[in-house]
């Protein structure tokens, strides 16, 4: 009997829903809504980063100074900016009972549009999991090539 049941389930194509995505990791640190950004759910209409990330958009022009007064909100809880690249900067704070909680901010803007002031830019900022004070990685055993 519990064979011609799943047998028909199959046929008309009944399937168990697929797992829900993980979820993101908590983020320890307040997030204000600075002036001149306005939260946006969607993430610039990027759903997967939408999912591990709170996403606030600007504009082109303002999104440096944007960028600066979060940071001025982020060393006031405690943060400090520890590494980064061109649009990534990463914060890291001690934990009191050791190691360090830490989170990225990604700016980013629409692709392939032209730059613009007025144009559309977003900041993306996701806790990063795990103890980001923790043991660094071996070094490789052979030089990379240059």
């Amino acid at each position: 009997m519990n064979l011609l049941i799943l047998s028909a389930s199959a046929i008309l194509g009944l399937q168990a829903a697929p797992p829900a995505p993980p979820a993101p990791a908590p983020m320890q640190i307040d997030i204000p809504l600075i002036d001149g950004t306005s939260g946006d759910p969607t993430c610039g209409a990027r759903p997967a980063l939408a999912q591990q990330a709170t996403c606030v958009q600007t504009t082109q022009a303002a999104i440096s100074d944007v960028l600066d007064r979060y940071d001025a909100a982020f060393q006031a809880q405690g943060w400090l900016a520890a590494d980064g690249a061109s649009n990534v900067v990463i914060y890291v704070k001690r934990r009191a009972a050791g190691g360090c909680d830490g989170f990225q901010v990604l700016a980013f803007a629409q692709d392939n549009a032209a730059p613009a002031p007025g144009a559309p830019a977003w900041l993306a900022f996701a806790a990063i999991p795990g103890d980001v004070c923790g043991q660094r990685p071996a070094a490789p055993a052979t030089p990379p090539a240059q």
